[in-house]
């Protein structure tokens, strides 16, 4: 790697203002305010969680293994089974049922890799402990060597389904210390703990694992160095059955849950326990999964009903998003349409007064170039991957709502098959070739029919649940949409999923708005500004699950804001009414530094 030396230089620039170009920890002079500077990168100072994509099966008393971005969650019991055998894995969006296990168990622990795995051990029916053990080759489960003890609520740790450790449980009538080791083959047994438990929190792998809390209940942790176990720092808050990072080394690791539906989250760093941001909902019995104290899952659980929520922690130091300033429009205006990427952006038609003027964004600066065939306003459709190929669709032209529809080459519009309904200020999402509009005003009520565009023409197919105008979209083609917000009788939040075929109600914004503005696609998009009913800054960031609050816009509007980027990454805002009318673009970016000046 190059030094600082090699990549800046020893020089320091000279600049009338915040420099740029520089580089972080690079020293500048500000010859206007005459300040010494330097930038470093904005991140988080705590960690936190946020709710994720749901499991396909509520349950309890599952097993659990893996990192937050590739997971299993095994077995447990749910309302209508005592004893499941549902695998599912999990790519870091979403659950995916896989091949069941052999055994139905619950109240069991699992180790390894979503390619590599090892259960042992549980409650299986109709009511009895088991000394039965499988391994996971990434497809199927396969049944092995078994346990010398049966036993169930016990810890597992282990890196794949050749190397792992089982220790402690309860073996009725009372809990056990036992420990036993796994070599691929064949179960060992090993050191036992000090303190005999079970319901613990467990992670690691086979030759450094910790052992934290359990019944009844205890705040003891003792940590395992491949021969003995050794009594180390206890939990703040002591508790039965909490989830952790099951692959997290024994030096770091994140533990939370458990007892009486407890939202607790305390943070290990090797010595010592740290109580933290503490999880959104109280659970126990949950599953856990992760790769250290800067990520982890919670899943399923109890809170107490069943539940099918997950949970993803991300440490502290995490990047922290904002907006910057762009170049400003040409043409002031608002409801217009856009397509592109905050390098490659079109934007196009708009209000107040009704206009067919088309802008190509370049990164930096707005150009003027041919204008629609239809001038048009109020929440004009667009749809795009660049600046050189987008679909103008919908608005409101003259005399009314119009269904017309056009298609950008880089050059000229060219007028192509209409939509199937008049309409106006409606979500819109996706390319020249698969594009989706929904919702919607028409001449006198709000619109819940979805029409679909396939490169030629639109198709009727099935309506949002929820009939609103105003409402704002994003996504990368017509078979995955997220819809967002809206006008009802009311301003809402109500969010709703586009799988190709229907619509499904999630998770809905923090703030409920109307004719805000929107980029991204249905995993990852970000909805801005708006009206609450006054006009907001207001900027919220979309995982698939759910939507979190991030760094507001710099200059709050709404009347139908245009945004364009393919991901929550990166993106731009344009236009809209603070009011008045306003040229002015944002460009929003998931990274950001902190500028700071060197004092005496």
């Amino acid at each position: 790697m190059a030094s600082y030396k090699e990549t800046v230089g020893t020089a320091v620039v000279n600049y009338a203002g915040n420099y740029p170009g520089a580089v972080d920890g690079e020293l500048w002079y500000d010859s206007t305010n005459k300040d010494f500077k330097y930038q470093y990168p904005n991140v988080t100072a705590a960690g936190s969680w946020r709710t994720s994509g749901t499991v396909n099966t509520s349950r309890s008393g599952g097993a659990s293994n893996g990192l937050a971005t590739a997971s299993l969650f095994i077995g447990g019991e749910n309302p209508g089974t005592s004893f499941e055998t549902d695998t599912e894995s999990w790519n870091g969006v979403t659950w995916t049922e896989v091949n069941d296990l052999t055994t139905a168990r619950r109240q069991t622990k699992s180790a390894g890799t979503t390619t590599s795995a090892l259960i042992a051990a549980g409650y299986t029916p109709p009511n009895s402990n088991t000394v039965n053990t499988e391994t996971w080759n990434g497809t199927c489960w396969s049944e092995v060597a078994n346990l010398t003890t049966a036993r169930r609520d016990g810890g597992q740790a282990g890196a794949d389904n050749t190397s792992s450790l089982v220790f402690g449980g309860y073996v009725g009538p009372s809990r056990t210390a036992n420990t036993e080791a796994w070599n691929g083959s064949a179960w060992t047994e090993v050191a036992n703990l000090n303190t005999a438990r079970s319901n613990m929190g467990s992670l690691g792998i086979k030759t450094a694992a910790l052992a934290v809390a359990g019944n009844s209940p205890t705040s003891i942790t003792e940590q395992w160095n491949g021969t003995s176990w050794t009594e180390v720092g206890d939990l703040n808050s002591g508790r039965p059955s909490p989830g952790a990072s099951t692959n997290a080394p024994y030096t770091s690791a994140v533990v939370f849950g458990g007892g009486s539906y407890e939202a607790n989250t305390e943070l290990w760093n090797g010595t010592a326990w740290t109580e933290t941001t503490n999880l959104n909902t109280g659970v126990a019995e949950a599953g856990g999964t992760g790769g250290g104290s800067d990520s982890a899952l919670s899943i399923s659980g109890r809170t107490p009903s069943f539940t099918t929520a997950t949970e993803e922690w991300t440490g502290a130091g995490a990047p922290v998003g904002a907006w910057s300033t762009g170049g400003n429009l040409n043409t002031a205006r608002n409801g217009a349409g856009g397509a592109g990427t905050q390098t490659s952006a079109l934007m196009f038609g708009g209000g107040p007064s009704k206009t067919g003027a088309t802008e190509s964004y370049d990164g930096s600066s707005w150009t003027e170039k041919a204008d629609l065939n239809t001038a048009r306003s109020g929440g004009v459709g667009g749809a795009g991957a660049s600046n050189t190929s987008a679909l103008a669709f919908g608005g409101e032209a003259t005399p009314g709502n119009t269904s017309n529809t056009e298609t950008w080459n880089g050059t000229s519009w060219a007028e192509t098959n209409n939509m199937n309904t008049d309409k106006r200020n409606a979500a819109n999402a996706g390319i020249i070739t698969s594009a989706l509009v929904a919702g919607g005003q028409g001449p006198s009520t709000n619109m819940s029919q979805t029409e679909t565009w396939n490169g030629t023409s639109w198709t009727e197919t099935n309506d949002l649940n929820t009939a609103r105008r105003g409402l704002d979209g994003a996504g990368s083609t017509n078979t995955a949409v997220v819809a967002m917000g809206g006008y009802t009788t009311t301003y809402v939040g109500n969010t709703e999923l586009w799988n190709g075929t229907s619509w499904t109600e999630v998770n809905n914004l923090n703030t409920a708005r109307f004719s805000g503005g929107s980029f991204g696609s249905s995993t990852s998009a970000l909805n801005f500004g708006g009206e609450t009913p006054s006009v907001t800054s207001n900027t919220e960031e979309w995982n698939g699950a759910s939507w979190v609050e991030v760094a507001n816009l710099s200059i709050a509007r709404g009347n139908g804001i245009m945004g364009a980027g393919a991901n929550s990454t990166a993106g731009l805002a344009a236009g809209g009414e603070v009011p008045p009318t306003t040229a002015s673009t944002e460009e929003w970016n998931s990274t950001s530094d902190v500028i700071k000046v060197l004092t005496d």
